[in-house]
């Protein structure tokens, strides 16, 4: 493996232990999750041939309703600052930091017309993968080269003229909690083709929402969104700015810097407050 695709540690990495409580909750979690999701892709289907133009908000519903279980049953909340940065409406570019599997699913109940760019390998999932793309999700050949990124731009440009809000993820994988890898400059390319800014994403899902489907740990999953990054600015500077903003999130611990905080529910809209 590459230098690239090493994640690089900045404090020790503790081993990751759940007490039987955290265990509990986690497979009954995933009960839950498994559950939801084999009705949603039994109705997706057949939804897909009738009426493909409403499979994004069958699988807004679907996320919606996945997530809606993780406060009832694992304790878990969201905390998001900095909407005032995300447009009313129309295109937006997203750049989060991607920490658990948390992040593919919050974008889908929080925004109006999401669209994940996403790594090709998810549209071969059984049943599920092939509801991906028809939802209007952006697939990635990251073996492609040249084709695969003429391919990425054209199918971004097409979802920014659908008034769509593109979530990337720069670090090209899931990194836990206090890793590092060196961002993917694709981003950049695809600001400057839009001519959309770039909004920073900080998040620390993954201490709550771990790899392992017993790992849903009670807490609250923080997010800040950043001021936007102008679309032509230079590449390093642009990385270097993302990278700078979510680092000062983990360094502040998610404090706010203004009074723009909204604890929201975990549905679609996301707006009506709850609490822990």
């Amino acid at each position: 493996m590459g230098e690239e695709g090493k994640v690089f540690f900045f404090a020790k990495k503790k081993q990751k232990t759940f007490g039987l409580g955290v265990r509990v909750r986690g497979a009954a979690y995933a009960l839950y999750f498994y559950g939801v999701t084999t009705l949603f892709v039994v109705v997706g289907w057949p939804w897909r041939v009738m009426c493909p133009q409403r499979v994004l908000p069958l699988a807004r519903a679907w996320a919606g309703t996945v997530l809606a279980g993780l406060r009832p049953i694992c304790g878990i909340t969201l905390h998001i600052t900095g909407r005032e940065h995300l447009p009313a409406t129309g295109p937006a570019l997203l750049a989060s930091q991607h920490q658990s599997a948390f992040d593919t699913l919050v974008w889908m109940v929080q925004l109006a017309r999401p669209a994940y760019i996403m790594k090709q390998e998810l549209t071969r999932l059984p049943l599920f993968g092939s509801l991906l793309v028809p939802a209007g999700m952006i697939a990635v050949d990251r073996k492609g080269g040249a084709a695969a990124l003429k391919r990425l731009l054209l199918d971004v440009t097409r979802a920014r003229d659908e008034d769509r809000q593109i979530v990337i993820f720069p670090e090209g994988t899931r990194v836990p909690p206090g890793g590092r890898v060196k961002l993917q400059p694709g981003i950049a390319a695809i600001a400057g083709r839009l001519d959309l800014p770039v909004l920073p994403v900080a998040t620390d899902s993954g201490i709550c929402w771990q790899r392992s489907p017993l790992g849903r740990t009670p807490g609250i999953i923080h997010i800040a969104i950043g001021p936007p990054i102008p679309a032509y600015t230079p590449r390093a500077d642009m990385l270097h700015a993302i990278e700078s903003f979510w680092r000062a999130c983990e360094s502040t611990g998610f404090e706010p810097g203004d009074n723009s905080v909204d604890q929201v529910a975990l549905t679609p809209g996301g707006g009506a407050p709850c609490t822990r």
